[in-house]
Formats: structure tokens, sequence, C-alpha cells
């Protein structure tokens, strides 16, 4: 009787075993099925909207694949020319004056005469203009002056209408520093240059 004792509590003994650890298997495997759907779940796996986020990445794909053709084309084309907008208050305007009369003088050394024709440029307002109109006679002097030095020599050498010219701005804003403390002429043209 002893030995059947224990051949029941050895069999259910086992039994209890095996029904825990089917349990144990069943519980395991449950355990494991809730884990891969809410990882489904949450992933969106369950989700209808993957059309939409299909969709969404195709259109963000075909602009990023246009901006990218925008800017081939751009490189293509090669660099842009830049242009400087300068401020109103840096931009000089011409001005222009000429000089009513002829000037007539013996070239130095010669029997030859020069008779040129004098305009006058300035970047400043009106107030030079009116300067040189005030200031005439003492500019015409000046200006005679700096042309009776000219020797015939000098005629002949490249650059010499530059030279004149520089050499009467000179004379001129010397005048009207004098008189009116403020020269502006920039440049001295020519509108007639005669030798004979």
């Amino acid at each position: 009787m002893a030995d059947e004792d224990r051949a029941d509590e050895t069999g259910s003994v086992g039994r209890s075993r095996l029904v825990t650890l089917t349990l144990a298997i069943v519980a395991g495997i449950i355990l494991i099925v809730l884990i891969v759907v809410t990882t489904m779940y949450f992933t969106g796996f369950f989700s209808d909207d993957k059309s939409t986020e299909v969709e969404e990445t195709i259109l963000q794909l075909e602009k990023e694949a246009e901006a990218t053709m925008q800017r081939a084309q751009e490189l293509a084309l090669g660099p842009k020319k830049e242009t400087l907008t300068a401020p109103e208050l840096s931009r000089f305007e011409n001005t222009y004056f000429e000089i009513d009369r002829k000037l007539v003088v013996n070239i130095r050394n010669s029997r030859k005469v020069m008779q040129v024709q004098v305009a006058i440029m300035t970047h400043y307002d009106e107030r030079v203009v009116a300067n040189l109109e005030k200031h005439a006679l003492s500019i015409r002097s000046e200006m005679l002056d700096v042309m009776s030095r000219v020797e015939e020599a000098a005629i002949e050498q490249p650059g010499f209408r530059k030279a004149l010219a520089h050499d009467l701005r000179l004379g001129i804003n010397s005048v009207l520093e004098k008189y009116e403390d403020f020269g502006g002429v920039e440049e001295v043209l020519f509108s007639e240059f005669v030798i004979q």
C-alpha cells in the first residue's frame, strides 16, 4: 500500500508539473503574441492611413527632385551677375558748362596759333556753375596764361590735349579756391581744338 501511495504521489506530482509546464508555455506564447500585436499596433500596421503616408512621401520626393532640377539648371547657367545699387546720396550727376568765347593764344617760340573752345564738367550742384560765371574774367585770364606757356615741341607729344586739359583744370580750380574757397571742377573738355 505504501507503494501505491507513492505511485499516486509521483503520478500526481508528475501531472501537476506537466500542467504547470504546459500553463507556463501557453502563458509565454500568449505573452509573445501580445507583445507582437502591441508592437504592430503602435507601429501602425493595422492603420488604414498607409496609403496617405505613401502619397505624402511621394509628393515630398517630387518636390525635392524639382528643387534639385532647378538648382542644376541654375548651376548650368553659370554665376549670376550681381548688380550693385548705389544709394542716391553717393550718385554723382554731371553738370556741364561751356565757356562763351573761344580762347586764342600764340604758341610760345612759334608762328602757330592755338584756338580752343572749353567746356567744364562738375559733379557738384549749380553753385560751381554760378561761381564759374561769377569769376569768368579771372578764369579766362588764368586759362590764357596756362595756354600761353605751351611750346611747339609739346604739341607733338602724345597726350598733349589731356595734359593741357589737366593744367587748365588745375588753373580754374585755383582761381575758384582763391575767391570761393572751393574749386569743384572735375574735368575740362574741348568742344573745339585748332592749331594753325
